[in-house]
């Protein structure tokens, strides 16, 4: 299989008979260029179960917001279009991660917490942003699954016992990694650069262009949650991290530490994050 024919799979994801329903009433959603924070406000709050998984992840560990936040409308205001349209999609696709690749929604809202807490201590605007490029930086797996299941999960099977990363099996198989995907659908869906870079250039974050150390926070948060071992990605080994990602961050030993602490209790409380829905 080659990349084209990837690509063409992947085009035709929204009218697979396996997306669940809502998923696919989320897709048409965030596809809208003009969609404004009011329509998904609406939207979410016409759905009792998605209300209580937005409801619970914004008042999760994973944001740290220091007040419970009990409306809808409140958490869309604090977060934004953006990383509204991200969190919409992160809770939609969670069963998927679930069922399809057991620990990827873990190690998922782990690399977030790791984001979120490096973004905070670099001071950048809108940690909440960038915490979900890192919750959506493993999208194109989810996506793999949708579009190709038993050829991506045989890839993912063959994984074990052998050295190579995820993405160098999946350019020899398939021509195409699954950041690469994540950033074709990101695209897709509207997103801004601010989250497609992150997603398409995790495991190359020298490669992205405007938004560099934001690629490089969640290619080092992806990196963090695989060494602290919270959740499964597919990878066996703890990749190291890219030379050009410390240049960026200017991170050393002591701040890593740091980092690790910090997470430490929101990492313990983020287990029961959905492990049962209201």
């Amino acid at each position: 299989m080659n990349s084209q024919e990837v690509l063409a799979r992947v085009e035709k994801i929204e009218s697979l008979p396996t997306i669940p329903p809502i998923l696919r009433k989320i897709l048409g959603l965030i596809e809208d260029p003009s969609v404004s924070l009011k329509k998904i406000t609406d939207f979410v709050a016409s759905d009792p179960t998605l209300t209580a998984r937005i409801l619970k992840m914004v008042n999760s560990p994973v944001y740290g917001f220091p007040g419970r936040i009990s409306s809808v409308s409140h958490a869309m205001v604090i977060l934004g279009l953006n990383a509204v349209k991200g969190l919409l999609l992160g809770v939609s696709v969670f069963e998927i991660m679930q069922k399809s690749m057991i620990g990827l929604w873990e190690h998922s809202l782990s690399s977030a917490i790791f984001a979120r807490i490096i973004a905070t201590r670099k001071e950048l605007a809108s940690p909440e942003e960038i915490s979900i490029g890192a919750l959506l930086h493993d999208i194109g797996k989810v996506i793999l699954i949708m579009a190709l299941r038993d050829e991506y999960l045989q890839i993912v099977n063959s994984i074990n016992g052998n050295e190579r990363n995820v993405f160098e099996i999946e350019r020899e198989k398939l021509g195409i990694t699954h950041a690469e995907i994540g950033g074709v659908v990101a695209k897709k869906w509207n997103f801004p650069l601010k989250l497609i870079e992150p997603i398409m250039y995790h495991h190359r974050p020298q490669l992205s262009d405007k938004f560099k150390t934001e690629a490089a926070i969640v290619h080092v948060s992806n990196i963090l949650a695989l060494s602290r071992g919270i959740g499964y990605s597919g990878e066996v080994y703890v990749p190291a991290v890219n030379p050009s990602a410390w240049e960026i961050l200017d991170l050393k030993e002591k701040d890593l530490l740091e980092i690790f602490k910090e997470a430490e209790e929101p990492l313990n409380s983020s287990g029961d994050i959905f492990s049962s829905d209201e």
